[in-house]
């Protein structure tokens, strides 16, 4: 399934490549570049395709288990001082993104919605140890039902210029649920309580709603 974020960007991107497609073809000159270039176009179309392809995911089991809200590999997990909401130290899981990866974001529990606030900033990329705070981010804390509270960071990076978030104060959401979408190569950190049980390691890489991140 195509997301709903690529329906426009797929077709202007589409009439764009159809249109210099059919000019090249009516303009004499050496076949092998209009070969060339319509063998790249039909590459770049694909391309992007697969960027905003949306897979049908459910999570096995819910529990006081945390689920990965991304697809991507975990570049830290660390303790660290988290200034903007909780003002203390937490445990921080932050999974980066690559352009291959799935750019859907989902809810990583579920729970009460708590604060959303968005952040311009700069486009460092995505693994700076900065971009946390610098970058354009889009924060959402959620409440689970045990009363844990969990913030997911949306972090935009170097080529990420559109960070999407369908999350509201005070909504209920499930696990599952779309939180987002980042547009072309990213990050997302989650902030958990301290003392809990952290199930993956720098260098892993996670499959949203399949990898289990933590346990509450």
């Amino acid at each position: 399934m195509i997301h709903r974020e690529g329906y426009r960007i797929i077709l202007v991107a589409a009439i764009l490549l159809a249109a210099l497609n059919a000019v090249f073809a009516v303009i004499p000159g050496p076949g092998l570049f209009l070969y060339i270039f319509n063998a790249a176009s039909v590459l770049f179309l694909i391309f992007v395709l697969r960027f905003f392809r949306n897979p049908r995911r459910e999570a096995l089991t819910e529990g006081n288990i945390v689920y990965a809200p991304a697809d991507g590999k975990v570049v830290a997990v660390e303790e660290t001082h988290e200034p903007e909401y909780f003002q203390d130290r937490r445990t921080k899981v932050s999974i980066f993104m690559s352009v291959w990866d799935v750019h859907v974001n989902w809810y990583p529990v579920s729970g009460t919605v708590e604060l959303v606030q968005y952040h311009p900033g700069k486009y460092l990329v995505a693994w700076h140890p900065k971009s946390s705070i610098l970058n354009e981010r889009n924060t959402c804390v959620l409440r689970t039902g045990a009363g844990s509270e969990i913030l997911v960071r949306q972090i935009a990076g170097t080529l990420a210029r559109r960070i999407i978030s369908y999350a509201r104060v005070r909504d209920k959401v499930v696990l599952g649920d779309e939180l987002g979408f980042i547009r072309f190569g990213s990050r997302v950190d989650i902030f958990l309580p301290p003392g809990t049980r952290i199930l993956v390691r720098p260098g892993q890489k996670t499959r949203g709603l399949l990898t289990p991140v933590a346990d509450l």
